[in-house]
């Protein structure tokens, strides 16, 4: 549930806001509708709530291709749900009720085993409980797939599976949480960054800087990836739209780098209109989007 507002409230703040709009959101969400518009096919484990946000969510994911086997209604739990407020910049801050994420079980993964072990990439994020994330990376390198695993919201998971993970795709803020930098990563450092997830296992970083682009880095090179020239209206879902395109890029064959600029692309599109899924451009669009020099 989106509010454009002039600026951010401070705390204890009420400032008068704009326009609403309720759309279809949640990161593991966002990022799989985002996949599908590009033309990947997409499998998405999940739970929603057994509501009217759930059945919100189930008529997108059919309407925009997304295969909902693996949905699961939760009589429980309610749909997860975000409050964001999004400023003249189109800067954003969110609170996540995660409702029926938090119940995303082990045992909702192992059924879909199956299709684990016919994809191309698995993508996870870290709105799910961390048992789950953990177990869904050890089933995925059991089968030798690629994982990606964006790093957000940032909260406690266990550090180790980092070692089995193909791709990370934290933003600065993220990467400087996960090393235990000082700050809120506007200052990060971000070869040092870099170099020291690299150490801690992962294969590849991506750390995603805004406007700034992206540092993209394996053990063997690094490149700086520059942000594309759009006009900014809402930046809600450019990180999941970052992320959801690399999968897509990577599951297609391209290398890390060419993946890489090609998610710039899909999340500058994204950021130039309001919502989340609704904001996920599509392969014609991306392919045919004129960007600014």
């Amino acid at each position: 549930m989106v509010v454009k507002t002039d600026r951010i409230p401070r705390a204890g703040e009420t400032v008068l806001g704009g326009e609403f709009v309720m759309v279809p959101g949640g990161k593991g969400a966002n990022q799989a509708v985002c996949a599908a518009k590009l033309g990947a096919d997409v499998s998405l484990v999940s739970r929603i709530g057994n509501d009217v946000f759930g059945e919100m969510s189930l008529a997108n994911f059919h309407r925009e291709g997304v295969d909902t086997t693996f949905v699961v209604k939760d009589d429980l739990h309610a749909s997860g749900v975000a409050l964001i407020a999004v400023d003249r910049n189109g800067e954003n801050a969110i609170v996540v009720a995660p409702g029926a994420n938090t119940a995303l079980s082990p045992e909702d993964v192992n059924r879909a085993e199956e299709a684990i072990a016919a994809a191309d990439a698995i993508v996870l994020q870290l709105e799910i409980p961390q048992e789950t994330v953990a177990h869904t990376v050890e089933l995925a390198r059991s089968h030798g797939k690629r994982v990606v695993l964006n790093p957000a919201p940032i909260r406690q998971f266990p550090m180790h599976i980092l070692r089995h993970v193909d791709v990370l795709t934290p933003n600065q803020h993220e990467a400087a949480s996960l090393i235990g930098a000082e700050g809120e990563g506007n200052n990060l450092d971000v070869q040092e960054a870099v170099a020291a997830l690299l150490d801690m296992g992962v294969a590849a970083v991506i750390i995603t800087l805004g406007s700034d682009g992206a540092y993209v880095a394996t053990h063997e090179r690094a490149e700086k990836i520059e942000a594309v020239k759009v006009p900014v209206v809402d930046t809600t879902a450019a990180g999941d739209a970052f992320t959801g395109s690399l999968a897509c890029a990577l599951a297609e064959g391209k290398d890390l780098f060419e993946a890489a600029r090609f998610a710039a692309k899909v999340a500058g599109i994204s950021v130039t209109r309001m919502g989340a899924q609704s904001s996920m451009p599509t392969r014609y669009e991306v392919e045919s989007y004129k960007f600014g020099n």
